[in-house]
């Protein structure tokens, strides 16, 4: 696009043809145009002074030129000659050279041969007009005398146009030029000085010439800004916009130094003047002062015209700089609006609750509020556009089509929020009447439950009960709807398909409360309606032989209480029959009135779960929106102190991903279960892993917590809380989402506690555990980053599964004695972490500062590898107590629980966690085993007795770790061991001898023969035998041709125990002996049976079978899950 238009070019035009007439002029003025010679081009010519113009005039005004007596006349080139004649011809006005010029020359000391030469030179260059000729010759007598002759004789050589006259004196000269006009070295009164005249001249045409320069450059520059090409964009306007302005002042400044120079010369000119009032100046000096004048007003009007143009140019330029802003203006603020026309598009939810349309109202309020800046800009902008427009800009064609619009598109948005507010308002009294009813039918029920049965029998408690009826019903009339096809007619717009379920399913519901209610009305009239009779005490017959069932006495006539006991008989089961039906009908009525109450019970806590959900997540927004998002705000960033930059993860941590989970996914899905309250348990399991983003949120709480403490004072948290016009500070809303995840199992315990004969009762018990196990790994998770000089890295050490403070007592075998002793009787304050891999033994340091700050921490002390660890369930004298052993008892650590109940808990996790040691061992095991089972030696028989020998084999069998052995190696049928000699009895070596009296222990290690096979049994063959009587589950094929043959059932007692896993037993009943496999006993009930010691293969010596291939319980591996205290 081209910067000009018409009438620019006209502007354009009209400045360039007064600037060519400036031009034009100056060298009139300067007589350029004839002779372009300059002072300064023939400066030094002119300084010899063998011809000057003085400024002296003839009688007619001609001007005159003097040649003063110059010796080297004669001598001076004939270039030189013929520029100084051309440059002093070329003064004077064309007025007065047309006139013709008087010559003087001065010869008087001269020769007459000089004079002669000096004539006929003249007479062959002079570049003008001639008027006379004046020639003083030479005074000398001689001189004379011989020029008078030889002008007289040689006239004809002076053929010249005008007439030469030879003067003798200079009083001669005066009769032909007066005095006034001449210099005084012609004896005359004129002033004139030549170097000044000859500086005057220099001045006037350089000022002459600067003139001309400067019409010139603004032509030039004019032209230049002409073809500027039109920039497109807002920074590239202003940048020409600068460039031109600064060109402009730069040759508005060449014009005021112009000025200012002009201004000098004429004041040069004028100052001789000045100094001689009695003296006036010569046409010469009046000529030079005019030259001035008149160049300094040709500068002037060359100004003007240029101020003119520019005015112009800077007006164009300047609109055309509105016109980008407008633009720009224009397409963020239509951006914006499409943007706001594309999300009103989304606002299509029409609300399954009315608080639910109230949220929506609410949220389009906020909408239509944040958009108002954006319409309002849009406005402002079209306001702008038509104030353009009047104000005649030139591009108008193109402002007011985006005028209209703006205002086409603000109207637009205006009338969208309009409608769709109107179809939120119809909602919101669809809904509210959707609800009315269901609160006149919820109340409905309320009154119908709460009317007693039995008292309704009566005459009055029927009166009653019928008032109160009729009363709900004339009352309350207004909150039911009317007719099903009205509603479908008033709110078409808005009837979606869930919507119409609703309406339906809510007008059925006060369809069947009507119904009831009538039926009960019915009911109630018959029962108001009967006859009052008169009731007579009358006392029983003594000898009556029986008595009427009925508790109470009956209203009968007078000679129905003489009837005859047959009547009685008969009468008494019909009486009863009666009775019970109408006792069925009380339960009956009873247990639906307790169902409807339960009902409205669920619904008032489903509301609530829903009211507090919307609350909290538009709380969530509110912190979000008000301070998250205002810490990136630039303007706010001068009220962020130092310590708070860039901490905004540390301050609000993940509350963003809270909100996110929330808005978008829970609260939504809530919604959907409304009408199913006791079935939102199933919402909660369906999104429990990302309730898990609570974690990560309390974890971080105590950072959280200290940056706002060191900060709170910061003038930002002031200044949004003034915004946001909270009473409470930020640390308050801070604590919402804590708060939050606690109040779900509140309201889990009273959901479950009206839905226990319901179908999600299941889910909702499963949903109210798993939220409390994520409480537990909050609070867990909390304890475990308070451990401190733990060197590796806790991650590693798998899920947390338990945590809690104990008092703990050391016993080691490698300590020395004294310490032993002490430490018997001397308790260790300590916090132990059960982990998958490890348990780790902290010191809890004392608890400073305030809120998390007064957190404990816990000083890490020791940590025991679980594949080491063994434990004794029961410890003498205190039912709290229970040991922790490592590698064999080398280490004993006894553990005193602060209640049984926890040191149950601790046991059985304990427990847990070495059954899967031992079962991934046995795996590993199984598998090793079968790829080397045909390469290993068989293992050799057992010894006939329990002997010391055999004990010792038995410790061989235990340290060949580098040659396992597992049952699944042992093939083919192995000879039974010998039965024991008689009267050797029990022997004691199937015990440890570090093994505590109460030998109550559990060890992975101790894995009992045919493990397997134990395994499938419920892990029964995991208990270590100890004397007494036992049952028999099951028998096995293992026992060889010399093993009993007994029943399952059978009572047998323990008699010696053998190698892989064999007991030698006698039968309670038939008296028989033999052997029979660990598996296949189960310790009767109340006989002292230990349950068993877990422990990792290193730390016990269990049977020798199994511990040659103890070392494969190092390979197992334990999962992360959620961390517990």
């Amino acid at each position: 696009m081209r910067f000009w238009l018409r009438n620019d070019e006209m502007a354009l035009e009209e400045m360039v043809q007064r600037l060519n007439a400036v031009s034009k002029r100056t060298d009139e003025i300067m007589h350029h145009d004839i002779s372009p010679l300059c002072a300064a081009d023939i400066q030094d010519q002119l300084q010899k002074r063998f011809a000057y113009l003085s400024g002296g005039r003839g009688q007619d005004g001609s001007p005159v030129i003097t040649f003063p007596d110059y010796p080297a006349f004669g001598d001076v080139p004939d270039k030189e000659f013929q520029n100084v004649m051309t440059y002093l011809t070329s003064i004077p006005s064309l007025q007065d050279a047309g006139i013709g010029f008087i010559l003087v020359i001065d010869r008087r000391q001269d020769k007459w041969t000089s004079v002669k030469a000096s004539i006929l030179r003249i007479a062959a260059s002079f570049p003008a007009n001639l008027q006379l000729v004046l020639v003083l010759r030479p005074t000398g007598f001689f001189q004379r005398t011989l020029s008078d002759l030889a002008f007289r004789f040689n006239r004809d050589d002076f053929k010249m146009k005008v007439p030469v006259i030879m003067l003798s004196s200079v009083p001669e000269l005066h009769s032909y030029i007066d005095k006034s006009q001449l210099t005084e070295d012609l004896g005359g009164t004129l002033d004139y000085c030549h170097s000044r005249w000859l500086c005057h001249r220099t001045a006037i045409e350089s000022f002459a010439l600067l003139v001309k320069q400067t019409a010139q450059m603004l032509q030039a520059f004019g032209t230049e800004l002409a073809e500027t090409e039109l920039p497109n964009d807002v920074q590239s306007t202003s940048s020409v916009l600068r460039a031109h302005t600064e060109k402009k002042d730069r040759a508005k400044e060449d014009m005021r130094l112009a000025l200012d120079e002009g201004r000098s010369v004429l004041e040069s000119i004028r100052e001789p003047l000045a100094r001689g009032p009695e003296q006036s100046p010569n046409q010469d000096q009046l000529d030079s002062q005019s030259t001035v004048q008149r160049l300094l007003a040709q500068l002037s009007e060359t100004e003007a015209a240029f101020d003119e143009f520019w005015a112009k140019h800077q007006r164009k330029l300047e609109q055309c700089l509105q016109l980008r802003h407008f633009e720009q203006d224009f397409r963020e603020v239509k951006a914006a609006l499409d943007v706001l026309a594309q999300k009103i598009t989304t606002f299509t939810d029409v609300g399954n609750s009315l608080a639910h349309v109230q949220h929506l109202l609410k949220d389009l309020a906020s909408f239509e509020e944040k958009s108002s800046a954006v319409t309002q800009r849009a406005r402002t902008l079209a306001l702008e556009g038509e104030q353009l427009i009047e104000l005649k800009h030139y591009a108008v064609d193109s402002i007011r089509p985006k005028c209209h619009e703006l205002h086409q598109l603000c109207d637009q948005f205006a009338a969208d929020v309009g409608q769709r507010r109107g179809l939120l308002g119809r909602a919101l009294d669809l809904h509210g009447l959707l609800e009315a009813s269901m609160k006149w039918c919820d109340e409905g029920i309320y009154l119908l439950a709460s009317q007693p049965v039995d008292k309704c029998q009566a005459q009055d408690g029927a009166e009653a009960a019928l008032q109160e009826v009729e009363k709900f019903l004339e009352m309350r009339a207004e909150n039911k709807i009317q007719e099903l096809s009205k509603i479908y007619q008033d709110y078409e717009p808005i009837l979606t398909r869930d919507l119409l379920e609703h309406v339906q399913k809510v007008f059925r519901k006060q369809e069947s409360v009507e119904e009831m209610f009538h039926r009960r009305q019915a009911s109630l009239k018959k029962l108001a309606a009967k006859q009052t009779r008169p009731v007579q005490p009358v006392a029983p017959r003594p000898e009556a032989p029986a008595k009427s069932p009925c508790p109470s006495p009956g209203i009968r006539r007078g000679s129905e209480i003489h009837s005859s006991e047959g009547s009685v008989l008969r009468r008494g089961p019909y009486r009863r029959a009666r009775s019970e039906v109408s006792e069925g009908r009380q339960g009956r009525g009873r247990s639906t009135g307790d169902e409807e109450s339960l009902a409205v019970l669920r619904r008032h806590v489903m509301n609530e779960l829903l009211d507090t959900e919307r609350v909290y997540v538009e709380e969530l927004l509110c912190i979000l929106e008000g301070y998250a998002a205002e810490m990136d705000n630039p303007l706010m960033t001068h009220l962020i102190s130092t310590g708070l930059q860039n901490k905004k993860d540390v301050l609000f941590g993940n509350m963003e991903e809270i909100y996110h989970f929330h808005n978008r996914i829970f609260l939504r899905e809530l919604e959907n279960y409304i009408d199913c309250p006791e079935l939102v348990g199933r919402c909660f399991l369906e999104r429990m892993e990302q309730f898990q983003v609570y974690e990560k949120y309390c974890q971080n709480k105590p950072r959280s917590e200290s940056l706002w403490r060191q900060c709170s004072d910061c003038p930002f948290f002031q200044e949004c809380q003034k915004k946001l016009d909270h009473k409470l500070s930020l640390d308050s809303y801070l604590l919402k989402p804590v708060q939050r995840i606690t109040k779900y199992q509140l309201l889990l315990k009273e959901m479950l506690k009206y839905s226990k004969s319901c179908e999600g009762a299941e889910d909702l018990q499963e949903a109210l555990s798993s939220i409390l196990g994520i409480l537990k790994a909050v609070n867990d998770s909390m304890h475990l980053i308070a451990i401190t000089g733990y060197e590796g890295n806790l991650s590693d050490l798998g899920k947390l599964l338990m945590q809690g403070s104990f008092s703990v007592w050391t016993d080691h075998k490698k300590g020395h004695t004294k310490v032993k002793d002490l430490a018997r009787f001397k308790p260790m304050q300590r916090h132990l972490f059960l982990h998958e891999k490890a348990v780790l033994f902290c010191k809890k340091r004392e608890e400073n500062g305030e809120g998390y700050e007064k957190a404990p921490s816990y000083s890490f002390k020791q940590s025991l590898n679980m594949t080491a660890v063994g434990i004794t369930e029961n410890v003498k004298g205190d039912a709290k107590k229970f040991e922790i052993w490592y590698n064999a008892r080398e280490e004993v650590y006894i553990v005193q629980a602060p209640t049984p109940e926890i040191k149950a808990a601790w046991v059985s996790e304990i427990r847990k966690v070495l059954t899967s040691q031992l079962q991934a061992c046995r795996e590993a095991s199984q598998h090793r085993a079968l790829e080397q089972s045909h390469s290993l030696p068989l293992p050799a028989p057992a010894g006939t007795s329990p002997s010391k020998g055999n004990t010792k084999d038995v410790r061989k069998l235990e340290e060949r770790k580098t040659d396992p052995l597992t049952l699944e190696g042992y093939v083919g049928p192995a000879p039974l061991p010998r039965p024991p000699e008689k009267g050797r009895g029990w022997s004691k070596t199937s015990n440890p001898p570090e093994a505590p009296e109460d030998n109550d222990g559990w060890s992975s290690a101790e894995e009992p023969v045919n493990s397997s096979d134990a395994e499938e049994e419920g892990r029964a063959g995991l208990r270590k035998l100890v004397p007494g009587k036992y049952t028999v589950t099951g028998l096995d094929e293992k026992g060889g041709p010399d093993a009993l043959v007994l029943r399952s059932g059978d009572e047998v007692e323990l008699v010696q125990e053998g190698d892989e896993g064999l007991w030698f037993v006698r039968n309670v009943s038939s008296g028989g002996e033999g052997w029979l496999p660990a598996r296949n006993l189960s310790a009767l009930l109340g006989q002292r049976g230990a349950p068993g010691c877990l422990s990792s293969p290193e730390s016990s010596a269990g049977s020798a079978l199994l511990s040659a291939s103890s070392s494969c319980s190092e390979s197992c591996a334990a999962a992360l899950a959620d961390l517990q205290g």
